[in-house]
C-alpha cells in the first residue's frame, strides 16, 4: 500500500509533456491491459479505448481542444468513448463472451442477461437514450481511474481531459459510423523538465473532511 500512497502524490495532471521521451510498446500495452481489466457495473464493460496515432489527426484534436499541447506532446493519446446505442444486442455478445471464457451455457446465463437489460431499459424509461449514455460515461471514468492509477505506480505521467470538442473530436476519429462517441481523453507520457507544476504542493481536502462516518 506504501508503494501505491506513494505514486498518488507523485502524480498530477501533467501540463507538459517531454516530446523526445516515449513509452516503449510493452509499456503502453501493459497500461492498455490493465485499463482492459478495469471494473464496470455488471462486468459490462461499455467503453471503448480509442489510440490515436496520426500524428495529423492529434494536431486538429489540439486544435479542438483549446490548444493545449498535452494532446499532441505526449508519448500517446487515449481517448475513452460510449456507444450512442447501448442495446440487448451489446448485451448479448457480452453474455456471450461470459459463455465462452467461463464454458457455462448461455442458457443458464439468461437471468443475468436479461437483469442487465432490465436495468438498462429502466434507465431509458426514466431519462431516455442520454440516461444511458450518463451511465455508461460513468463506467469509462472508472477505466479512466484504472488507466490514471496504473500510469502512477508505473511513473507514467498522464493528464485527464475533459476539455475538448467532443462532437468535433468524434467527427475527426470518425465514431459516429462506429456508434460511438468520446467522453474523456488522457496523454501519456513523461513530463517535461520544464513542467513547473510537478513541483506544487498537491491541494486535497484533508480526510476529515471528506470522509463521514455513520
Amino acid at each position: 500500500m506504501t508503494q501505491t500512497l506513494d505514486a498518488m502524490n507523485w502524480r498530477y495532471a501533467t501540463k507538459a509533456f517531454d516530446t523526445e521521451k516515449k513509452l516503449s510498446d510493452e509499456q503502453f500495452n501493459n497500461l492498455l491491459e490493465v485499463t482492459r481489466l478495469s471494473a464496470s457495473s455488471y462486468g459490462l464493460q461499455p467503453w471503448k479505448i480509442i489510440v490515436v496515432k496520426n500524428p495529423e489527426t492529434r494536431t486538429e484534436i489540439k486544435n479542438n481542444s483549446w490548444g493545449q499541447t498535452q494532446v499532441t506532446d505526449a508519448s500517446h493519446l487515449v481517448v475513452f468513448a460510449i456507444p450512442t446505442d447501448l442495446n440487448d444486442a451489446f448485451v448479448d455478445k457480452f453474455i456471450g463472451t461470459v459463455s465462452t471464457t467461463r464454458g457455462v451455457d448461455v442458457a443458464n446465463l439468461d437471468g443475468y442477461s436479461q437483469m442487465i437489460k432490465g436495468a438498462i431499459k429502466s434507465k431509458t424509461e426514466q431519462g431516455g437514450v442520454q440516461a444511458v449514455k450518463d451511465w455508461a460515461a460513468r463506467q469509462a471514468y472508472v477505466a479512466l481511474g484504472t488507466l490514471l492509477t496504473a500510469c502512477a505506480v508505473e511513473k507514467i505521467d498522464s493528464c485527464p481531459m475533459e476539455g475538448f470538442d467532443s462532437k468535433k473530436v468524434d467527427e475527426l476519429l470518425g465514431l459516429a459510423e462506429l456508434g460511438l462517441e468520446s467522453v474523456v481523453m488522457c496523454p501519456v507520457g513523461y513530463r517535461s523538465e520544464a513542467d513547473t507544476s510537478a513541483n506544487d504542493k498537491k491541494v486535497r481536502f484533508s480526510k476529515e473532511e471528506i470522509v463521514i462516518e455513520k
